[in-house]
């Protein structure tokens, strides 16, 4: 079998811009809400067995307390965080498992989701279906666990990472740590852009690996003196903002990989779909029920 994993935070934004405004007649914004459950149908009616989504119920978590400048939530559209508890209960109606994060993020439990679910002899590969680099650093050597970019139809791989990244799958995260990552709210360090980044975590896998003078790196980079400098100078920094960036595989999701099968949505699916506009969806719904009864 294979499991797909979907970042419901992602989906949401995504359909939020893409797709015009919905009002319901009590005045919720649902626009972004039916584009994902259109998205998530058409997921299984190409063929899933298996899905799991992720949210961010909450957008702080624990990595807020770690780094004051983390991403908050300020300055989001209300209409879109209002949809997410929307978006939850739309989709665990019509069937699927939705794990709302709130201690932890939903890259955490798509990341925890992977690691369990490849771990699992029945399943042949576990696709995270998002294009946060976060997540990278989940893929693995053997092709179990790769990331899929449902809206370009890419698949990374751990080749794929690396052609992306210019590291593989364990620098990932000590990549982020360098350049940083602005949607997620931390800087990374002065002057260590995309390319010195790659080059020398190509070499040295990890920051700590990273020789202090630039005279012993056995990599030619641009500006080398002063981006050794300002490791050193920023060490402390650079390993604050790769925890803030690794993925904590211990987030809770599931527990037996049966519990992310899809067998159909639950009693009061017509009714939670009325709540959104959403009952045109109903026939598709019952189509992959039928399709897929015992």
């Amino acid at each position: 079998m294979r499991v797909h994993l979907v970042d419901g935070t992602y989906e949401l934004f995504r359909y939020y811009f893409a797709l015009p405004s919905h009002v319901t007649g009590d005045g919720r914004e649902v626009g972004a809400t039916r584009g994902v459950l259109h998205s998530l149908l058409m997921l299984l009616e190409e063929g899933a067995t298996h899905v799991g989504v992720a949210t961010d119920h909450v957008i702080e978590s624990f990595r807020n307390e770690l780094y004051q400048g983390y991403k908050d939530g300020s300055g989001l559209e209300p209409d879109i965080v209002s949809q997410f508890p929307i978006l939850e209960e739309v989709l665990a109606a019509a069937g699927f498992v939705v794990w709302p994060m709130v201690e932890f993020e939903a890259d955490d439990a798509l990341g925890a989701a992977a690691v369990r679910a490849a771990d699992d002899p029945d399943v042949e590969q576990v696709l995270i279906c998002t294009p946060d680099k976060d997540l990278a650093q989940c893929v693995r050597e053997d092709g179990r666990i790769v990331q899929l970019d449902r809206r370009k139809g890419h698949v990374y791989d751990r080749a794929g990472v690396i052609e992306k990244f210019g590291v593989a799958p364990e620098s990932i995260a000590d990549y982020l740590g360098l350049v940083g990552d602005s949607a997620d709210g931390f800087p990374g360090l002065p002057g260590w852009g995309a390319k010195s980044s790659s080059a020398v975590l190509a070499r040295y896998i990890h920051i700590e690996d990273v020789p202090a003078s630039s005279e012993a790196w056995d990599v030619s980079v641009r500006g080398a003196a002063k981006l050794a400098r300002t490791l050193q100078d920023h060490l402390d920094e650079a390993l604050l903002f790769r925890r803030i960036a690794t993925l904590e595989l211990d987030a809770p999701t599931f527990g037996q990989i049966d519990e992310l099968r899809w067998t159909g949505p639950r009693d009061d699916v017509a009714e939670v779909l009325a709540s959104v506009d959403a009952t045109d969806q109903l026939h598709r719904i019952d189509r992959l029920t039928t399709s897929r009864a015992p």
